[in-house]
This record gives C-alpha cells, structure tokens and sequence, in this order.
C-alpha cells in the first residue's frame, strides 16, 4: 500500500489531498500524550463515529481518542489509494496495533476504510468501518477461540 495515492473521480478540490495527507501523517503520529494535534486536521464541529461509539465536536473527539489510546502501546496505519468525489474520500487502511489489553499487548492487524467529508481544509465528517471482531473480540482469551471458530465454519 502506498501512503500518497489516490484515485480521483469528478471534480477536482485542490484542497483534499493537501487534507488527506494532513490526516494520513496524524494518524502515524498519534499518541495519547499528544492529541491537540488532532486540531490540525478536524473542525471544531466534527462528525466522527466509528463501530464502538459516536461523537460530536473536536472535544468530544479528544475526549473520545484519549480513552481509545489510553493503553494503546503503538499504533500505526498504512494508508492504501484514496478515492476522492468533490469534497468527499474513502480511504482504506490496514491498522497495526499493540494494546495493552488486546492479544496480551501483541501487534494485531486491523482493516479498515475511512469516508471523510472536507470542507475549508478541514475534515468535518469522519466515520470508521472496521471489523471489531477483528480488534478486540478475535484477540481475548476463550472469546477470541470461539470467535475465530465460528468464523471458520461459517467460510
């Protein structure tokens, strides 16, 4: 995967992939000791929901990062090919992640994609689609045994 591609379809907004950039560079420099950062990149009035919870507004947002990289050990993404219409991206990502408390701080990988919505150089819609299974729930003692079971009499 590479880290600055994209596909564009429609009209084209200069102002997106200077954002995407922004937003693919945060998320590789993310930590818990450091989220003003996440200013650089959202609005004040950002959308943000994901498979484990919704927020509203850049401090509910650093609220709610705070608690998700609370016992997070490292966290980094490699972004694949953008596909951006007007002021509109999904971004898909692969998430390698150490935690605390998932896989006995053991690096897990997580897939995922990223729809955002831009506005001003500004990303004020962000929703996350990811398998949380694939997180958290395939990673625990004896839940993780049965998840994975059922997944492969279900394939």
């Amino acid at each position: 995967m590479t880290t600055a591609s994209k596909i564009e379809v429609g009209t084209r907004n200069s102002a997106v992939p200077a954002t995407l950039d922004n937003f693919r560079a945060l998320f590789n420099e993310l930590d818990k000791g450091d989220l003003n950062k996440l200013a650089r990149v959202y609005s004040e009035e950002i959308r943000f929901q994901d498979p484990l919870g919704t927020v509203q507004g850049l401090d509910e947002l650093t609220r709610y990062f705070a608690g998700a990289y609370a016992n997070v050990i490292s966290c980094r993404f490699e972004f694949g090919e953008a596909v951006v219409q007007g002021e509109f991206a999904a971004v898909p990502w692969v998430m390698y992640l150490r935690h605390k408390r998932i896989s006995k701080g053991r690096e897990v990988l997580v897939q995922g994609m990223s729809h955002l919505e831009i506005r001003d150089n500004m990303v004020c819609y962000h929703r996350d689609y990811f398998d949380v299974g694939e997180m958290l729930y395939e990673n625990l003692p004896v839940v993780g045994g049965v998840i994975r079971w059922i997944k492969d009499q279900a394939g």
